[in-house]
């Protein structure tokens, strides 16, 4: 597969589309909660997903292999992907969806931290030690502005520890040998493991049926479909492409995204703490990629 240097006009068409289902994502999980708990959605997910990843792998003629030296790697990644996932939906049961587009896609600053020392060619310059340390002062500014208590506190933590570990999954497919699998191969691993530790898990919690509705499956299924078959498709497909660095450049939009709809569709009140603290990732973000590209330490 072809790397490329940059992200051109492509990846950004990309990476914008994929940046709007993320955000739209916090709407639907939160939407979905109101009929079962966040763990057994989480698992049910993952479960309806591999179904509709398959059949694109196929469509695509993707070489789908499980000897090519990724086997181990991508169960890995598998339980990152879902305790990442099973964090998400927690915080999103305690806290509100800007609060967490905030928080959850600062999964770009780790990233880029990580790097730093799995990836050699994506060392840390002085802009991206600013842009990084702008954007963990907008995690500050969120969790200092925080007006839901005890409850609202742990919805950060999940949200901070499920951003760190996507993170983790994205440093992995890239220097493992999961990097040899298509990126269809790496979703199906990470589906097929989450489903099978999260659905159990669940069970084990406690009652995991709450007002569930035909609404809730609906909004399920166009998950499982549409935001994790075609978007997570897709941004495995741009990470395998292009630099990890310069993705970091479209990570303001997804909150954004995220913090607008939750506003649009759930009738979310906007504080001026989100308000400054989406600035500061944001910025963050932007400062972590706009670098001289000859000076590092």
């Amino acid at each position: 597969m072809e790397k490329k240097d940059r992200v051109d006009a492509l990846g950004a068409s990309l990476l914008v589309g994929v940046s709007l289902l993320l955000g739209l994502n916090q709407v639907l999980v939160k939407i979905v909660a109101q009929g079962m708990h966040p763990a057994l959605q989480a698992g049910l997910r993952s479960a309806m997903a591999v179904l509709p990843v398959l059949i694109l792998a196929l469509l695509l003629r993707r070489r789908l292999s499980l000897r090519d030296g990724s086997f181990g790697w991508g169960i890995f990644t598998g339980i990152l992907f879902a305790l990442e996932f099973l964090m998400l939906f927690l915080a999103l049961d305690y806290s509100s969806v800007a609060r967490v587009s905030v928080l959850f896609y600062t999964m770009p600053v780790w990233m880029t931290l990580g790097a730093h020392f799995m990836i050699r060619e994506e060392s840390l310059t002085r802009n991206k030690v600013i842009g990084l340390v702008v954007a963990v002062s907008g995690v500050v500014v969120a969790m200092w502005g925080r007006e839901g208590g005890e409850n609202e506190l742990l919805g950060d933590i999940f949200c901070i520890a499920g951003a760190m570990i996507w993170a983790c999954i994205g440093i992995v497919a890239r220097v493992t040998p999961l990097n040899r699998s298509v990126p269809e191969m790496q979703l199906l691993y990470q589906l097929v493991v989450s489903a099978i530790v999260l659905i159990p898990a669940a069970f084990l919690i406690g009652d995991q049926i709450r007002d569930l509705q035909p609404l809730h499956w609906g909004v399920l299924a166009f998950q499982s479909v549409v935001v994790v078959g075609f978007g997570f498709s897709t941004w495995f497909w741009v990470l395998s492409k292009y630099p990890a660095s310069e993705m970091a450049s479209f990570g303001f939009l997804a909150p954004l995204f995220g913090v607008l709809l939750g506003w649009l569709m759930l009738g979310e009140t906007i504080t001026i703490w989100i308000v400054a603290a989406l600035v500061l990732v944001s910025a963050g973000i932007v400062l972590i990629n706009h670098k001289p590209r000859k000076q590092s330490f």
